[in-house]
């Protein structure tokens, strides 16, 4: 090898190609430990360090050693026609450890190489998805796809934002566009199983499981997802058998806490169960079905008083669902406080219609408004702001404030809902509408749906509402949510027979009972 590299300008320059496109080759294949060693043996013989640092730092980050990637990506120059690769995985790199900064400054010097890149702009689509950017995100993909239509990497991200934006049914033929250009592809494997099995399609998912399975041994993502499937099929042993072969791989992966929880709650594990609801809680505070799953855990556990102490004041809210006020005043009964028992069981038997209402916090406008001031346009300092001038009915400096956020930030669909919920809670249902309308454009989800449903309804358009909740189901199909939107608005005559079959469909998955 070092004879060749040194015997001429030409002939090192051809073994190099060779070389280069032989450890990426391998890389495809899933062997990039074979590359990496293919590539640190060239350099012992002689090669030079800056023709194959690309290609190294990519195969070290293929293996998963993002530390010595880095290393490696910065300890010196890239070759010319190599310094497209390069940039592109140091971006990588600082994006998988949250560096959205140093990722956007590497994939700007990788455009700068090499705008065509395909595999680029699928990166970048990443970036900008991980920063709140989806419309961006979107035409980013796009862009990877046309420069190369048959890029796998590219067809599975797009059929992600497709997932998103317009429903699970509409991503299908995005992934399998993408396996028929890399069938043995286990990322898109993993996507193209978990689609079906959210649409409801087990047989298929289990399908692609197996052959993920095949493929890739050691993925830990087809037992998670066989995990799923026989918890929804109340095999809890089963699926805490299988959720076991995972090892730590989901650990930190919030469906994998709440699986994980549920399992233990059904298996009488109860105070593993309530640490696990505890961690996601921590993680994600505002998320409800977290937060009842934490309540209902820690009152069979007989935790009254922590209960309550954590948890009394989302039943003091008046969106808290009757469920809530339920477990708290079980706690509060169990207690001796029957008075404040019978005033929260009295509430949850007569659940108030409300509309939207600004999540608690626990500082005033006064005291967020420093750190709003020196960043209006993000929103970790802005929507606290907001929520605190709501929360005090400064409702007009609100919607300025969120108005600038989802002008700032016109890719972010949270943006435009944010915009939105202020104008409902004014009164606005028209111009709230159109905030939503245009959120969903960027990414429909079941928030977005649960919004537009109601502002629908407001406005006097059932049918509009009727259509697009109907619309929704049909490429979400296991949605429990637009079923229950659809049972309430079919409730009486003249749709009892539909009515009938959604409520039945909800039955059949444990939710007997409409959205009130």
């Amino acid at each position: 090898m070092g004879a060749l590299l040194l015997a001429g300008p030409a002939a090192g320059a051809s073994q190099l190609d060779d070389l280069r496109a032989k450890a990426q080759a391998t890389i495809e294949r899933r062997d990039p430990v074979s590359a990496e060693v293919m590539l640190r043996a060239a350099i012992k013989a002689g090669a030079s360090e800056d023709e194959l640092r690309a290609h190294l730092g990519e195969a070290l980050l293929a293996e998963g050693d993002r530390s010595e990637a880095r290393k490696v990506l910065e300890g010196g120059s890239f070759a010319p026609g190599t310094e497209a690769l390069g940039w592109r995985v140091r971006g990588q790199i600082a994006l998988a450890q949250g560096d959205l900064r140093g990722a956007a400054n590497a994939f700007d010097a990788a455009l700068r190489a090499n705008p065509r890149d395909s595999d680029l702009w699928v990166a970048i689509a990443a970036l900008r998805f991980s920063g709140g950017e989806q419309l961006q995100s979107i035409e980013a993909a796009d862009r990877a796809v046309v420069l190369d239509p048959k890029n796998a990497r590219a067809l599975a991200f797009r059929g992600l934002l497709i997932r998103e934006q317009f429903g699970l049914a509409a991503a299908l033929p995005w992934f399998e566009a993408g396996l028929k250009a890399r069938p043995d592809d286990p990322a898109l494997l993993g996507e193209y199983a978990a689609t079906l099995g959210d649409m409801g399609q087990y047989r298929a998912m289990l399908i692609v499981c197996r052959k993920l399975a095949q493929v890739d041994p050691k993925n830990p993502r087809p037992a998670f997802l066989q995990a799923v499937l026989a918890a929804r099929a109340g095999e809890t042993d089963l699926a805490r058998t299988i959720l076991g072969r995972t090892g730590n791989a989901f650990r930190d992966m919030p469906a994998a806490i709440l699986l994980t929880g549920v399992l233990e709650y059904r298996a009488g594990n109860i105070n593993v169960a309530v640490e696990q609801f505890d961690r996601l809680v921590r993680l994600q505070p505002d998320n409800l079905e977290a937060r009842q799953m934490l309540m209902r855990a820690m009152s069979r556990q007989g935790s009254d008083q922590p209960l309550l102490d954590r948890f009394d004041k989302d039943a003091a809210q008046a969106i808290a669902p009757p469920y809530t006020l339920r477990l708290v005043g079980t706690s509060w009964q169990r207690l001796g406080n029957k008075a404040r028992a019978e005033a929260l069981f009295a509430r949850a038997a007569r659940p108030a219609a409300h509309g939207p209402v600004p999540l608690p916090t626990d500082f005033a406008a006064s005291v967020l408004a420093g750190a709003y001031a020196d960043a209006p346009n993000q929103a970790q300092t802005a929507v606290p702001f907001i929520r605190a001038l709501l929360k005090e009915g400064r409702n007009d400096e609100a919607q300025a404030a969120a108005d600038r956020l989802r002008d700032a930030n016109p890719g972010a669909a949270e943006a435009h809902l944010l915009a939105g919920d202020v104008r409902t809670m004014r009164g606005d249902a028209k111009g709230a509408l159109a905030d939503y309308q245009n959120g969903a454009s960027i990414r429909f989800n079941e928030p977005v749906l649960r919004r537009m449903d109601a502002a629908l309804r407001a406005l006097g358009r059932t049918r509009d509402a009727d259509s697009m909740t109907s619309r929704y189901l049909a490429q979400n199909p296991q949605s429990l949510l637009a079923m229950k939107l659809l049972a309430a608005a079919w409730a009486g005559e003249p749709r009892r027979d539909a009515y009938l079959a959604v409520s039945r469909a909800l039955a059949a998955r444990g939710q007997p009972e409409p959205v009130q």
